[in-house]
């Protein structure tokens, strides 16, 4: 528990560095490229307009989904309410978890703790989400979908993610660095999580009904509860607190992924140069 502590209380204490690294990330990669960082809002729109045109308009002929709504939404609007949140994900667990890896040599000789590396990956990432967030906000409207109490969950599940991706970036940062070819089996994994989430096929409903058994063990990874939130968010879906055990085991699991983050990081930091 100590460890958990000192780690927080380190993100607190540098959190106006963590926004000041964050934005330099961001104007540092695409300051080469003609428009800029506008690139990191076009390069995940041109995926959603690929991901609709094949997944939307390919194998559903353009359907429309069931929702919480009185009347099914078009595909578009039900799949962008969990590819929104991915596109935030999965460069978030990349980038996160090399992010100790990549800058060590950067910050070994500032008074800047080693353990906000991850932070400000997902500050940086943060930019194009929350532009995302404002398109998305956009269509809906002029989609005749309105603001409902619902919407209020965007910021519990949005604390949800951020919590999550900080205590599975600071695990994985230090397995990183620690075993490289960790990294390798995580892009594998990442883009078998793809499939495995609620982004483009309602799984509660195709799985469900024909491999009930299954769904329990695919609801397991929490990044289901963030994906499938974001939806009940805006589509108005269920509120969180009518699922508690589904809850409380989120919020379990990220507590002790953090937690072994923690106790992990602090017990190797000192010796990450060494590794390099």
């Amino acid at each position: 528990m100590n460890a958990l502590v000192r780690i927080l209380k380190e993100q607190f204490t540098s959190f106006p560095l963590i926004l000041r690294l964050a934005v330099y990330e961001t104007k540092s990669t695409y300051q080469m490229n003609y428009l800029g960082v506008f690139w990191q809002f076009l390069n995940p729109l041109i995926q959603m307009l690929a991901y609709w045109f094949v997944f939307g308009m390919g194998l559903r002929h353009g359907g429309a989904m069931r929702t919480g709504l009185d009347e099914p939404v078009p595909f578009i609007i039900w799949m962008l309410a969990g590819l929104i949140p991915w596109f935030f994900i999965s460069p978030t667990i990349l980038d996160g978890s090399n992010s100790v890896f990549r800058r060590i040599n950067m910050v070994a000789k500032m008074n800047f703790p080693i353990s906000s590396l991850p932070s400000v990956v997902i500050a940086s990432n943060l930019f194009s989400f929350f532009v995302m967030i404002a398109v998305y906000i956009v269509v809906l409207l002029l989609n005749g979908i309105y603001p409902s109490l619902h919407w209020i969950q965007f910021i519990y599940y949005f604390l949800c993610m951020v919590s999550f991706m900080f205590a599975f970036s600071l695990f994985n940062s230090t397995i990183s660095v620690l075993v490289r070819d960790y990294q390798l089996l995580l892009q594998a994994v990442t883009r078998l999580l793809f499939f495995l989430l609620p982004i483009f096929w309602d799984i509660s409903e195709q799985i469900g009904e024909k491999f009930p058994e299954l769904l329990p063990v695919i609801k397991l990874n929490p990044l289901f509860y963030i994906i499938d939130g974001f939806r009940d968010s805006f589509l108005d879906g269920q509120w969180f607190f009518q699922d508690m055990k589904y809850t409380l085991y989120f919020w379990v699991f990220t507590l002790l992924l953090l937690t072994v983050g923690s106790i992990l990081h602090l017990k190797f930091r000192d010796k990450f140069v060494d590794f390099l």
